[in-house]
């Protein structure tokens, strides 16, 4: 996705019901959400939308969902890739780009096992160009079922290819990214997403497009503000209280998420519940006590700050 205007890449959301079905109400009023808080396009059927938890058909239902739902208003991308041959996989990335997606993003854990070298990787994702062609791409380096991190040299081959124009980048090493950055110079309609909050600053002054994070799952508006007002000068001092901000808070924030995400906003007034298909631990009473310290101490920053989003 072009890289002429940082911005947030949210990861979305799945709500589901209480008996575990998916709220499309909650996912629409979840949509108009990250659009109200300025994100400049969206990330459906990704790990936080716990893909892996949803069979094909509710992955089509939910990308085709988000896609009324956006109407234009911003490009979506959205998780083509799940495992077995290339040619079911090019099947199913065909059917995601059908849908309206800008790009069908590839998982790079289930193009080669964690055992096998980079050669198998390569080959196997210019044979999925080869079965898909003319569909924009994308890589997300998901954490699961393992985490295969391209490093640059492979990652500007692809780029080079004219097929892949964005890459969710979760290294979480500052320098790895410079390094892909420098390399896929020249290639306008790429785009490098950080996921990693700890320099996210930095790696936006860097070159990257700008940042797609599970932060913005609780105060997506926080993470547009970052890619709005990190170049000014005058606003230096705010902008690094904002990060370290969501970096102090980033063990509150992976426990038990996407529950706790949940939980946070159903605080800020969205109707959606906590349900999760994932097994990622109990919601203890210990702690909800400390998103709802998330969330007191989140009020008082924003206030301060005058960042501003309504939820209606």
């Amino acid at each position: 996705m072009e890289n002429s205007q940082k911005g947030f890449i949210p990861v979305m959301l799945t709500p589901f019901s209480g008996n575990g079905a998916i709220d499309y109400t909650a996912l629409t009023a979840l949509t108009e959400m990250y659009l109200q808080a300025g994100a400049s396009g969206l990330f459906a059927n990704c790990l936080s939308s716990e893909m892996f938890e949803l069979t094909d058909e509710e992955r089509i239902k939910v990308i085709s969902h988000v896609i009324k739902v956006v109407d234009g208003a911003v490009p979506v991308v959205a998780t083509g890739t799940f495992g077995g041959s290339i040619s079911k996989q090019a099947d199913f990335v065909k059917k995601v780009h059908g849908l309206g997606t800008e790009a069908v993003i590839m998982i790079a854990s289930l193009l080669a096992a964690e055992q096998e070298e980079n050669q198998v990787f390569d080959q196997r994702v210019f044979e999925l160009f080869d079965q898909t062609a003319g569909v924009p791409l994308g890589f997300y380096e998901c954490p699961v079922p393992y985490k295969r991190v391209l490093d640059p040299v492979q990652l500007q081959q692809f780029v080079a290819s004219g097929r892949v124009i964005y890459h969710k980048d979760t290294s979480l090493n500052l320098q790895q990214i410079k390094a892909k950055l420098s390399l896929c110079q020249g290639y306008p309609e790429f785009g490098l997403y950080d996921a990693y909050m700890v320099h996210a600053v930095d790696s936006l002054k860097a070159g990257s497009a700008g940042l797609s994070c599970i932060q913005g799952n609780y105060f997506p508006e926080l993470i547009v503000w970052i890619c709005n007002n990190y170049e000014d000068p005058q606003m230096e001092n705010e902008v690094l209280r904002v990060q370290q901000f969501v970096v102090d808070n980033m063990e509150v924030m992976h426990n038990v998420y996407p529950i706790a995400s949940k939980y946070f906003l159903q605080k800020r007034g969205l109707n959606i519940s906590t349900f999760s298909r994932r097994e990622v631990g109990i919601f203890s009473n210990a702690i909800v006590k400390e998103v709802e310290g998330l969330y007191a101490d989140y009020t008082a920053l924003k206030n301060d700050l005058n960042i501003q989003l309504a939820i209606h």
